[in-house]
């Protein structure tokens, strides 16, 4: 006799994964243009991933940003609601409202859809402290929030573990854009048309998905809990990308190697387009301001650091970055200045050995490409004796009128678009733009 859990998986193995993902891509590409291919992998990925949360030890965040209205952002979220497994859409949750919805079902959470976000972490929302902390806690199993009920005396453990999508304008606090697959949106382009959505007509197709969705899914938790996908990334990007390539890797088809391209891509866009925070922003400069110098003179390194019309050092005070506040950022990566002694005579600086280890640490150099040959590093003079070099206060610096190259800058690439016509829907890389070049 049969059980239900075996009924379960017998209808599950029924089901071609690539082939309902595939569906499910074309179905948000008719009624959404997103800003590319790995978009729109990461967006199917993350809904199909929503319905086996069982299996998952971290809960990947979905952030959808524009940089201004009227970018589909919104017509995005109707479909990760429309496709998702218990989504729960709020524009103005309190925190204890949430913990609450977490907390009555932790076994089977529902799917936070978090709408206008700009208006909870936006520069004039005030302070949301509870939910921030409430979001970075439940990326990860097992982060209860502890809260004491004064009435029974007792410490209460509310579970925070559930996944969620937020989209906003402007771009959400980093420590949830850290744990998240980012997608940046665009106002639709002249000649760029997409489907009209009207939830009564055409939301019984994204249900019919859905219940499609659970079934195979929750039909494949046990392989699912147990996936060891290899992934091609590190650390907390590698927890977040997990249960999106291990759904892929089930699937099969053109989706593992699509999920890949996705998690390196849109974790590269993410990670370009950070604003650093002052301190690392100073000190990757710092870096390029001493050129081959082994010391230099502060106020040297302070015209240097102000010279980069891009940089925000000249801007920084009515005089700009002063050697105080410089000398307080760079304490937090335990670098001082001293006493050195220069051609032009004693004057407090910076050793070059002095930044090597924070440099090494929170900015370094960027690797060359598999095959791409390294450049040679030209060969030049040392400015510091090693025996002066190994005291305190006898170093010997680049000369202050040499040329200073420009400091970091940010830049971020965009990409073309592609307008929505009808098509079958044969494989994966027929379905999402086929005539936009690959990410």
């Amino acid at each position: 006799m049969t059980t239900p859990d075996h009924d379960q998986a017998d209808s599950a193995e029924l089901v071609d994964g690539a082939e309902l993902l595939d569906q499910v891509a074309a179905t948000i590409d008719r009624y959404v243009i997103l800003p590319s291919q790995s978009a729109a992998t990461a967006v199917v990925l993350w809904i199909a991933a929503t319905h086996a949360v069982p299996a998952w030890n971290c809960a990947p965040r979905l952030v959808i940003r524009a940089p201004e209205r009227r970018c589909g952002k919104s017509r995005l979220l109707d479909m990760v609601e429309g496709m998702s497994h218990r989504p729960l859409m709020t524009v103005n949750a309190s925190p204890s409202a949430v913990y609450r919805s977490i907390g009555m079902a932790p076994s089977d959470p529902p799917t936070l859809l978090i709408d206008e976000a700009d208006t909870i972490f936006g520069p004039k929302a005030g302070d949301n402290e509870d939910l921030r902390g409430l979001l970075n806690a439940g990326h990860q199993r097992n982060r209860p929030a502890l809260r004491y009920d004064a009435g029974s005396r007792s410490v209460e453990k509310i579970q925070t573990f559930a996944m969620a999508a937020l989209a906003g304008i402007g771009a959400m606090p980093d420590t949830i854009e850290d744990r998240a697959a980012v997608i940046r949106m665009r106002r639709r382009a002249s000649g760029e048309e997409v489907a009209p959505y009207r939830v009564r007509r055409d939301g019984p197709e994204l249900d019919e998905l859905r219940q499609r969705l659970n079934q195979w899914l929750t039909g494949h938790i046990n392989e699912l809990r147990a996936a060891t996908p290899d992934m091609p990334l590190e650390d907390r990007a590698a927890d977040t990308w997990e249960p999106m390539i291990a759904v892929a890797d089930l699937a099969g088809g053109q989706w593992p190697r699509a999920a890949r391209k996705a998690a390196v891509a849109l974790t590269s866009d993410r990670d370009a387009g950070d604003e650093t925070s002052m301190p690392s922003r100073l000190l990757a400069d710092c870096r390029t301001a001493f050129q081959d110098a082994d010391a230099l003179p502060t106020q040297t390194l302070l015209d240097r650091l102000r010279s980069d019309p891009e940089a925000p050092w000249a801007t920084m005070g009515p005089a700009g970055l002063t050697a105080m506040r410089m000398g307080n950022l760079l304490r937090e990566f335990e670098i001082r200045s001293d006493t050195i002694r220069f051609p032009t005579g004693q004057a407090k600086g910076y050793h070059r050995n002095d930044f090597t280890d924070a440099w090494s640490r929170y900015c370094p150099e960027p690797k060359p490409a598999a095959g791409e040959a390294v450049p040679a590093v030209p060969a030049s003079t040392s400015q510091v004796s090693p025996e002066e070099a190994s005291a305190t206060g006898t170093a010997q610096a680049v000369p202050s009128d040499q040329a200073s190259s420009t400091l970091t800058r940010q830049n971020e690439a965009g990409t073309a678009g592609t307008a929505w016509v009808p098509r079958a829907v044969p494989a994966l890389v027929d379905v999402i733009h086929p005539n936009r070049e690959s990410a």
